[in-house]
């Protein structure tokens, strides 16, 4: 028997059960079955320090820039002379990263593009920048090779820039394949701004009461957060209510 008696074994399967079961609530499975399974012990010990209590009881303050926030220029005009100072990768694309944010998306792209050289011509974050700001500039063709590059990583699956891929195959005229794509970032008590968009997706397509059920659905989860998880989301949930009252009026009309 595991650690050598037979009580030891069935705590480790209840833990173990335990962790499996909360991370398929969550649709964080990709990320975390196979070292659950793999690595029993030591995996759920991993994954309890880093999906429950990290997530609900450590508050991380975010560094906030006030004279950006009050000035967005004063941040551009820093970052610009800081790549005349410095001109290296990580600041060209903090540059971008900061026009893109604030709706020069242009000057954002000529310099995504300008970065994807050598040993970045590959790079993973510019690449997933890039299909965001070629959605902003409706450049739907563009953007599926760029997706397809990217696509089997990790921090892709269910990222801004697979909702823009979604949606660039709809623009293109594949909306089998934007639904498939809609599906594959839906995940139970989590990825409400996935799942909002699918639901608009669905709206689109004339298909009204799939919609409603993709909204009813995340509106009855909401009930069961926590007060930091609706905090979190709270811009979905309003989006959805609003969706769903749309819906509810058309249905009585």
């Amino acid at each position: 028997m595991l650690f050598g008696g037979g009580s030891y074994y069935y705590l480790v399967l209840i833990l173990e059960a335990f962790c499996i079961i909360h991370c398929l609530r969550r649709g964080t499975q990709q990320q975390w079955l196979w070292i659950l399974i793999v690595i029993p012990v030591l995996g759920c010990l991993i994954y309890i320090y880093k999906e429950i209590l990290t997530n609900r009881h450590s508050i991380r303050m975010p560094k906030v820039d006030v004279g950006a926030v009050l000035n967005p220029g004063v941040k551009l005009k820093r970052l610009e002379d800081e790549l005349r100072f410095t001109d290296t990768f990580a600041n060209k694309v903090k540059l971008a990263d900061a026009y893109l944010e604030a709706g020069f998306t242009d000057k954002a792209v000529e310099i995504y593009q300008a970065s994807l050289t050598g040993a970045f011509a590959e790079n993973e974050h510019v690449l997933a920048q890039l299909i965001i700001a070629y959605y902003e500039q409706q450049r739907y063709q563009e953007i599926i090779p760029l997706a397809q590059k990217i696509y089997k990583l990790p921090q892709f699956a269910r990222s801004k820039a697979h909702m823009k891929y979604a949606e660039a195959l709809e623009n293109t005229g594949q909306a089998d394949l934007a639904e498939k794509e809609f599906k594959a970032m839906k995940g139970r008590y989590s990825y409400f701004e996935p799942r909002y968009q699918y639901g608009l997706f669905l709206i689109r397509q004339n298909r009204a009461d799939d919609a409603y059920q993709v909204f009813a659905d995340i509106l009855n989860e909401e009930r069961q957060l926590s007060a930091m998880e609706r905090k979190t989301n709270k811009v979905w949930f309003a989006k959805t209510k609003d969706e769903l009252k749309k819906l509810a009026t058309q249905k009585t009309a």
